[in-house]
């Protein structure tokens, strides 16, 4: 070799080793995740090196991972080119791949690495990762698995296990496969100890599911890491509202929303924040939420989670044309929000915009396939609007030895959401065991209901009668005439017309007495659980008697669920003519009472499960100038809901209130009832 050989040779070495060391710089902006300083790092070496192969691999990985990812998909495609067979170049193209989201291609990319080298850990890890962005996860698990068995414990391909189960078990829960779903979280957290984000997602999983207790007991793990207590007390503070338990949800958040500082991660701020405003909601603190939830609007104004707080604030308060317009911005700002989108669609529903309401339900779904909430939302809806069928059997009997048996079948078919047809038969036989005197009834009607505008719904029903008495047979019309209006927050007016019968015993049905009810029912409820009904309701008879009744009262609701209730009544009555010895017909007759109702509703109770109404009354009435006499009455109903579709109950009634028959009687009813939604 000749001495100008051996100086270029030096000269190749000492220019190579000072180029290898000068990179070295940008090899640690690479690994520790500085890359903007690496981008313009290799930029510069390869305005002098502009054939570097590694300076260009370490050029395109900076600007793939510093967001341009389809310039580095262009920049791997060149080098791929100049080194077709360079199985580094064709890791770092399959890499650029999957930055640009291009799984499918990635996937096909993939399998040919693998199978060209099935002992490349970088080559099973993207392919796994691939996998797993295609949601195909057990072959996912499958390829980080063979990568783990090259590389024992390596950190990335533990990550990308961990997200592959998490992964895995929300595919599961969105499909309800919740058996699923919590065996691979409990997997994982086998694998990762009490992982928080594996913690959240099965506490989560287990609220769904409707298993509070564990998703209580996932929190409590949660919160035994101090790093995360704080997001531990938000989930919580839900938990408990779940069970019902407001005054324990507003106590944990309180807890959670004292313990925020300005080191405080913002998101967990927010997130914290958000449910101490909800807990004060759900708590009628509605002054103290609205002082909150208005010092976040000036922080962060048009912000979609401010404003759903105060959207849902607005529906706790019965003001649902402002939550609607809140609802309308967040949709404005986020076509795709989940809480604009469902949000309006409860609005809707409360408003009577039914059709509406469908419809943006039925967006959510389209952004959120399968959401629970969202399907649930329209299942309820389509409930309200199918056909029912609803069947009572009932037996009644008072001290003045009248007994009588009905039984009745009412039906609801609707047509449209504004729109359905009624129908109603009604037979009743009565007798008096002492005089021997018996009759019987029976009714048909026919009818519709249509909502002629949100806020006002008509009904109107019109049938027969046909009575055999005693003494005589004959046929009456019958008719039910009403509207219901809800033209202001928080109130309900019914007024209307009924042409009835009077059939409460034998005697009453022979003589014939039709009675035209001409009535009007007033309710009012309030933000602060105080609530007013009233009806008044004048009856002329075709026997020239008239009667006026006033029936009012005051309640406060005690708790909500199950629902508890006490108040006072007070009823007034008066007839025009006394005919004592035919009716009960004071020319004035008052009754004063205080009453306690606990309720678990029959339609807010779950498939397969017991609801129950009950009510105790006691007080006093007074007949015309004639001392006062105590008075009783109770009621109550208990059954059980088979599913959404169908339930039974038994109900009865006891009480010693003067009526149709004369004071100083006792009156006791008992029945059977089943309801039907008969098709879907």
């Amino acid at each position: 070799m000749t001495l100008k050989s051996l100086i270029n040779l030096a000269l190749f070495f000492i220019v190579f080793s000072a180029s290898a060391q000068q990179m070295q710089e940008g090899f640690t902006y690479l690994e520790t995740g500085k890359y903007n300083q690496a981008e313009m790092f290799f930029n510069t070496i390869l305005k002098d090196y502009p054939n570097n192969k590694t300076a260009r691999l370490c050029y395109g990985r900076a600007i793939g991972l510093n967001g341009k990812p389809a310039e580095a998909n262009a920049l791997f495609t060149d080098l791929l080119a100049d080194y077709p067979n360079d199985f580094e170049v064709k890791l770092n193209y399959g890499e650029s791949l999957l930055w640009n989201s291009n799984f499918t291609d990635a996937k096909v990319y993939y399998q040919g690495l693998v199978n060209e080298d099935p002992t490349s850990f970088a080559a099973l890890l993207g392919f796994a990762n691939t996998l797993s962005n295609l949601k195909e996860y057990e072959a996912a698990l499958t390829m980080v698995n063979k990568a783990l068995e090259v590389s024992p414990g390596n950190p990335n391909a533990l990550v990308s296990k961990k997200y592959i189960y998490l992964g895995y078990a929300y595919q599961n829960q969105q499909a309800q496969n919740y058996d699923k779903a919590e065996l691979l979280l409990t997997k994982n957290l086998e694998l990762y100890g009490d992982d928080k984000d594996t913690l959240l997602n099965l506490a989560n999983l287990y609220l769904i599911w409707n298993q509070l207790e564990s998703a209580k007991t996932m929190y409590n793990r949660l919160a035994e890491q101090p790093e995360h207590k704080i997001v531990a007390l938000n989930g919580l503070a839900l938990v408990e509202h779940l069970n019902s338990k407001e005054k324990q949800a507003l106590s944990i958040s309180t807890e959670a929303f004292n313990s925020l500082n300005k080191d405080t991660d913002k998101a967990i701020t927010k997130q914290t924040t958000e449910r101490y405003a909800q807990a004060l909601i759900w708590n009628k603190k509605y002054k103290a939420a609205t002082t909150l939830i208005d010092s976040l609007i000036t922080e962060h104004p048009n912000k979609n989670w401010v404003l759903a707080l105060r959207a849902t604030l607005n529906i706790y308060k019965s003001n649902f044309k402002q939550s609607l317009s809140d609802y309308n911005s967040i949709l404005a700002n986020d076509s795709t929000s989940f809480d604009g989108n469902l949000g309006k669609a409860n609005v809707l529903k409360a408003l009577g915009h039914y059709d509406d309401a469908y419809t943006s339900a039925e967006n959510t779904l389209k952004f959120y396939d399968n959401q629970k909430d969202a399907v649930n939302f329209i299942n309820k809806l389509d409930i309200s609007f199918a056909p029912v069928l609803e069947s009572n059997a009932s037996h009644t009997f008072d001290n003045g030895d009248n007994k009588a048996f009905a039984f009745s079948n009412t039906v609801e078919y609707p047509l449209s959401t504004k729109f359905k047809l009624l129908g109603n038969y009604n037979y009743r036989t009565t007798n008096n065991t002492v005089t021997d005197i018996s009759a019987t009834s029976s009714n048909l009607s026919l009818g519709l209901g249509y909502q002629l505008l949100p806020s006002i719904t008509f009904k109107g029903t019109a049938g027969m009668t046909s009575a055999k008495a005693e003494s005589t047979d004959y046929t009456q019309l019958l008719a039910d005439l009403s509207f219901n209006i809800k033209s202001f927050k928080l109130q309900t007016l019914d007024i209307g017309y009924k042409r009835q019968i009077e059939s409460f015993n034998a005697e009453l049905l022979d003589r014939e007495l039709v009675q035209n009810n001409y009535y009007a029912n007033y309710n009012l409820s309030t933000n602060f659980n105080l609530g007013w009904f009233t009806q008044l309701m004048h009856t002329s008879q075709n026997d020239g008697n008239k009667r006026n009744l006033l029936f009012t009262s005051l309640y406060y609701n005690l708790l909500p669920k199950p629902a508890l209730k006490v108040g006072v009544n007070y009823q007034h009555i008066t007839f025009k003519d006394q005919v004592p010895t035919i009716y009960f017909s004071p020319e004035k007759f008052n009754v004063y009472e205080v009453f306690m109702n606990v309720i678990k509703n029959e339609d807010s109770a779950k498939p397969k499960t017991w609801f129950y109404n009950l009510t105790a009354a006691y007080g006093y009435q007074f007949i015309e100038d004639d001392d006062k006499q105590t008075t009783y009455r109770f009621q109550g109903a208990f059954g059980y809901k088979f599913s959404e579709r169908s339930l039974l109950n038994v109900y009865g009634t006891h009480s010693n209130i003067a009526s149709a028959t004369a004071a100083g009687f006792t009156f006791t009813e008992v029945g059977l009832r089943f309801k039907w939604q008969f098709l879907k």
